[in-house]
């Protein structure tokens, strides 16, 4: 992997066809001075926006962009540090430049996504022989296809030249005991190359079924400096095979990150996703 921050007053969409992760933000729920951890890929004329967050349209406009630039998203689940820009987008898109963006969605997480979230603020915009506006006036929707044969409930997706399979993980609630009995989280698998967890607790069964599968070049886990509640602990990652531990880069972290690079350091993880930087993968 190749780290390069960007500098520019534009964040390019299109690179000359290498895999590239860019951390719009790479920070926890309720982070202050970073962003959230919403991520875009980009591989040659193709990209996709991994997640929308109450801050991820504010980090776009200081990369140079608007919401209306991304062209296609993926939202791996709902909660506000995921999906609170999405309205923002709906909206600009539909009254603004009159263009549907494209999403990347299961039907079963399409209604949830709706009828939980983003319903209120949306159907009562316009009104048509006595209806309101539905998810799919605002979206272009893509349905990924399952993946038999996998550990668990796998999904795939091609976009231009890049793949995505969407895996379920165990995130919320923290009384779940699996990922079947939890709700709806994902993390992705780029180009069978790149494991992002998304969010998750700690669950090496994840890592280990599909590595031993996949055999990926890195993984971006999210991580947190304490034990207990819905996302890993930096003890409990550091209890995984050190082989693995080798590949690893920590995302999803709140203010006093800096702290712990020394043991992060230690304990053999490559380090903290950089916020703003190309993670670019040849």
């Amino acid at each position: 992997m190749k780290l390069k921050a960007f500098r520019g007053k534009k964040l390019p969409l299109t690179n000359d066809g290498a895999l590239e992760l860019f951390p719009v933000g790479a920070g926890s729920a309720f982070a202050k001075t970073l962003y959230q951890n919403n991520y875009l890929i980009i591989k040659g004329d193709t990209h996709v926006m991994i997640d929308c967050g109450t801050r991820a349209p504010e980090a776009l406009y200081r990369l140079g962009l608007s919401v209306t630039d991304i062209s296609t998203w993926l939202i791996t689940h709902s909660h506000a540090d995921h999906i609170g820009g999405l309205e923002e987008v709906m909206l600009m898109n539909r009254y603004f430049v009159r263009k549907k963006p494209t999403v990347i969605i299961t039907p079963e997480y399409q209604e949830t996504l709706w009828n939980n979230s983003l319903r209120g603020g949306n159907e009562p915009n316009e009104r048509h022989d006595g209806h309101g506006l539905g998810f799919e006036d605002y979206w272009n929707v893509i349905r990924p296809t399952p993946v038999p044969g996998q550990p668990r409930d796998t999904r795939s997706v091609d976009i231009g030249s890049l793949n995505i399979k969407i895996v379920r993980t165990k995130h919320f609630p923290d009384q779940s005991t699996s990922w079947e009995d939890s709700a709806y989280s994902v993390g992705l698998i780029i180009d069978d190359r790149i494991l992002f967890s998304g969010d998750t607790r700690f669950d090496p069964e994840l890592l280990s079924s599909y590595d031993d599968l996949y055999s990926f070049e890195a993984i971006f886990h999210d991580v947190q400096f304490f034990t207990g509640g819905v996302h890993p602990s930096l003890d409990e990652i550091s209890t995984l095979p050190a082989e693995m531990k080798r590949r690893m880069i920590l995302t999803h972290y709140p203010e006093s990150w800096a702290d712990q690079e020394k043991r992060v350091r230690k304990e053999g993880f490559i380090g903290f996703a950089r916020q703003w930087s190309f993670h670019r993968f040849d």
